[in-house]
């Protein structure tokens, strides 16, 4: 099933190109319908915090000059974006018209994308097991973590580097039917592969990132938590077309201004 987050932040249920409105995420039907190409889609999230994984594949770690001397890290490594990182994403019946555009701020010479599969939580997570960590999610997304990276080795932590305006894009809906350590994700830029990876490589699973989140931070519903990025980021220009594809999710689609 596909949720949908759309127009004035109502929520519907996407079947081919038909919006069926229902009275909140995986809600009941209102009985309106929408056409997908006549609507504007907002971020399938309302977050109270937006938690993020680095270093969860290892060609990643090795290409950022990590080392870790053959050991693999033990624990998830983590840090945050605020909620107004969220940006809007573009709609696949019309993309080249509509979607947020993210800013290039005047603060960074390197901005950089890294595409990421994305979990929505759908009921409150506080010391969850791993075994039971998958019930709580509500769905599954593309995100792009937009990345100021010259401030991310020079500041004193990742604030600008990670939480400026609209540098987290996410849709384009929710997927509730997938297997989260078994697809495929890629990111192109202007048409250009750049990423590819399956989630199977991930270093920790899904359902061990969530539960060991819950640990210490409790997890509302309405969360985000962006799983990590493969080998392969690299640098956006102004004008530049970014795509994170998942397969059985669809295709999110950003513009970086100017």
């Amino acid at each position: 099933m596909k949720l949908v987050r759309f127009d004035a932040g109502q929520w519907g249920v996407l079947e081919g190109e038909t919006i069926h409105e229902t009275d909140g995420p995986a809600g009941n039907p209102t009985g309106r319908h929408f056409d997908l190409g006549g609507v504007t889609l907002l971020a399938p999230a309302t977050p109270t915090k937006i938690v993020c994984v680095g270093r969860n594949y290892l060609d990643h770690i090795r290409e950022m000059g990590h080392d870790f001397g053959g050991d693999l890290p033990k624990e998830p490594g983590l840090f945050l974006k605020g909620p107004n990182t969220l940006a809007h994403p573009a709609n696949p019946a019309r993309p080249e018209r509509s979607g947020d555009v993210v800013p290039y701020p005047s603060f960074t010479n390197l901005l950089h994308y890294e595409g990421e599969l994305a979990v929505v939580i759908e009921s409150r997570m506080k010391n969850v097991p791993e075994s039971e960590a998958l019930e709580h999610v509500l769905g599954y997304t593309c995100a792009l973590d937009v990345t100021a990276r010259d401030k991310q080795k020079t500041d004193l932590q990742w604030v600008r580097a990670k939480s400026a305006d609209k540098f987290c894009p996410l849709g384009p809906w929710l997927v509730t039917s997938l297997d989260p350590q078994n697809t495929t994700l890629r990111t192109y830029v202007n048409g250009e592969l750049r990423q590819e990876a399956h989630t199977s490589l991930m270093i920790f699973s899904v359902a061990k990132i969530l539960s060991y989140i819950s640990s210490f931070m409790t997890l509302e519903p309405g969360d985000v938590v962006l799983t990590g990025t493969p080998e392969g980021v690299g640098e956006l220009k102004p004008g530049d077309h970014v795509e994170v594809a998942i397969e059985g999710i669809g295709d999110l689609h950003t513009r970086i201004g100017h």
